[in-house]
């Protein structure tokens, strides 16, 4: 069977994926969603991704190594965001170019690591889809962002600063936030209002009533897994205040 030539010139090879369909309502790629393929091997996920019967696939598969595949044209909506939501969109896999990057993911709780070629291999392919699509910085999105409380990949090990540093997506160091409240479970009051507010003014799908119950926890945990990676525990601290902060205010 001859396989089209890959949309990016990064990709080695085109292993088409059956699972894909039109992108509904006119959309076209605006924001790129990262994924880690949550299997013990590279081979087992990439089999998932191209058999029928599973209905999921994603537009590009990075290995270990740092070597690119193109499973799915990225003119057409490839089926790995599912149920989501970003700054008030909920058909995410029509607006989305979605990358499974290999790695285990969490076992026993512990995320796995990514080796820096596969990092240096996904900004770069990241910078080239940014260029020929017109993503901005802040439409690079890990799968829990749109999806809290769902999905955790691609986990607390990502390293997004690195990948910032590599000229991807948006970044602000984790600093002294000063002597905020942590804010927590169980919480309510006006506080909880406005870290609601910033919450889904960067883009998180969250209902602003004041209350800090589990939804808001675990949009908490999201952010942390983006933006905090050092402490994911859904307390608000006056770190993750501070980064949301400096985040919603540039």
């Amino acid at each position: 069977m001859d396989y089209p030539r890959p949309d990016s010139p990064l990709a080695e090879s085109f292993a088409a994926s059956p699972n894909h369909g039109e992108r509904r309502g006119g959309g076209r790629p605006d924001c790129v969603i990262l994924h880690y393929t949550g299997m013990p091997t590279g081979e087992e996920a990439l089999e998932r991704l191209c058999d029928p019967a599973s209905e999921v696939s994603s537009h590009y598969f990075i290995w270990k190594n740092g070597r690119i595949l193109q499973l799915v044209a990225e003119d057409r909506r490839a089926w790995h965001a599912g149920a989501s939501s970003w700054k008030g969109e909920t058909d995410l896999n029509s607006r989305s170019i979605g990358i499974e990057i290999v790695n285990q993911g969490h076992i026993n709780g512990v995320p796995a690591p990514f080796p820096e070629a596969q990092i240096v291999a996904t900004a770069a392919l990241c910078r080239d889809i940014a260029s020929r699509h017109a993503i901005v910085p802040e439409r690079f999105l890990a799968h829990s962002d749109v999806a809290p409380g769902r999905k955790i990949d691609p986990g607390e090990a990502f390293p997004w600063e690195r990948l910032h540093e590599l000229g991807v997506g948006r970044w602000v160091e984790p600093a002294f936030g000063g002597h905020a409240k942590a804010l927590r479970e169980g919480d309510s009051g006006p506080e909880i209002k406005a870290l609601q507010e910033g919450l889904a003014r960067h883009g998180y799908a969250i209902a602003i009533d004041g209350i800090f119950g589990p939804r808001t926890r675990a949009v908490v945990e999201a952010f942390q897994r983006h933006f905090r990676r050092a402490r994911v525990d859904g307390v608000a601290d006056a770190r993750t205040r501070a980064v949301l902060a400096a985040l919603v205010s540039a």
